[in-house]
């Protein structure tokens, strides 16, 4: 059953413009429409001292258990560093053909490297990463087409490297 909507749950704060170009081209990617929202969490209790970062597994469950459905899909849109015990940090992640998935847009800021500030750079990152993200709650699995959303991302070079659309194989597992 295809969701009546994608829900993207901003928390922290973005530039309402930032949120509504990538509103604009998930509607694009995924047909159907974009609700944007805030939320509010106390991170604290995701928060590791020792890693001093943020805790993606948790997160991810409970953004499930508060804020997800299953008339749609939800992606919460953070500014924090996260980790899942495995790697030393993610960019996001998501339940594969869940109901929902979390993005951080914490290091896809060129300043973070040391690199000159580039607002373009940024939303662009932050847009792949969010329909990143939600391609896996929609069933998708990382791509090995160089130029696909889907591709898997390391490094920040990764995501710029790809495109923010999904190639033809994806888009048919879609059914978009």
């Amino acid at each position: 059953m295809k969701p009546e909507n994608i829900t993207l749950i901003s928390f922290g704060y973005f530039e309402k413009r930032f949120l509504g170009e990538i509103m604009y081209d998930v509607e694009r990617e995924f047909r159907i429409p974009v609700i944007v929202r805030k939320g509010h969490l106390d991170l604290s209790l995701y928060f590791d001292p020792t890693r001093r970062q943020y805790n993606g597994n948790r997160l991810l469950q409970d953004i499930d258990l508060q804020f997800a459905s299953d008339q749609a899909k939800t992606l919460a849109v953070f500014n924090v560093d996260l980790y899942i015990p495995i790697l030393t940090f993610i960019f996001g992640q998501a339940f594969l053909n869940g109901r929902c998935g979390i993005a951080s847009a914490y290091r896809l800021r060129n300043e973070r490297y040391g690199i000159e500030a580039d607002e373009r750079i940024f939303v662009d990152r932050l847009r792949k990463e969010v329909i990143h993200e939600l391609g896996h709650a929609f069933g998708l699995i990382h791509c090995i087409t160089p130029t696909c959303v889907m591709r898997s991302s390391t490094y920040v070079e990764d995501i710029d490297q790809k495109s923010w659309s999904f190639c033809p194989k994806c888009r048919k597992q879609l059914g978009v």
